[in-house]
């Protein structure tokens, strides 16, 4: 099996359109990391409301304990002071909570702009190379089988006009050489169809 061509100049471009494939899947993912990390950072400010949160909620518990001590009036003092507790407490989830949906549409949003490029990419990119990987092993196994020059002389005979333009026409044109067998014409017109398909006889 051949994945590159034999010819220069297909070779070059089946080349140069593989490594823009490649740069280009490379481009996308990098652009969807740091679509990503921008995003994270609208999670900043979650952090620092769930570190404010959990630091005023445990100051604020300990000053609940602390009033909790007071000689008859303790209780009272107590139970304000860990309501304002409970509420840091309450600041601190929302923060927690804001992180963890910032996170998620981060993700999300670089997921999406992986997936959907590199889709897209990949069939515009790989169903030709595949096609012509296929093709370019069905056209040698012919060339090297039996009677497969005269096959593949068939082959140029029924493909493009312009392509026969670079060959020497024999004397009675193509087709009559080629119906005569004439060697010289059916391996001209084999070696036409194997440079076509980007191999060499």
């Amino acid at each position: 099996m051949r994945f590159y061509a034999q010819t220069p100049a297909r070779r070059s471009r089946q080349v140069l359109v593989d490594l823009v494939a490649v740069v280009l899947i490379a481009v996308t993912v990098w652009t969807a990391l740091l679509v990503r990390d921008t995003i994270l950072l609208l999670a900043v400010p979650g952090r620092e409301v769930e570190s404010s949160g959990d630091g005023l909620a445990e100051e604020l518990g300990n000053a609940s304990d602390a009033a909790g001590d007071v000689p008859f009036i303790g209780d009272v003092l107590k139970k304000p002071l860990q309501a304002a507790a409970d509420a840091g407490t309450g600041f601190a989830d929302a923060g927690a909570s804001l992180q963890d949906t910032v996170t998620q549409v981060a993700d999300a949003t670089a997921a999406a702009l992986i997936v959907v490029p590199v889709l897209l990419i990949l069939v515009l990119w790989l169903p030709p190379r595949l096609l012509w990987i296929r093709r370019s092993a069905t056209v040698r196994r012919l060339a090297e089988a039996p009677g497969g020059a005269d096959l593949l002389a068939l082959r140029a005979l029924t493909g493009p006009p312009s392509a026969l333009a670079t060959l020497p026409t024999p004397p009675g044109g193509f087709a009559d050489a080629w119906r005569r067998g004439d060697p010289r014409t059916v391996a001209a017109l084999a070696a036409l169809t194997l440079a076509h398909t980007g191999l060499r006889p």
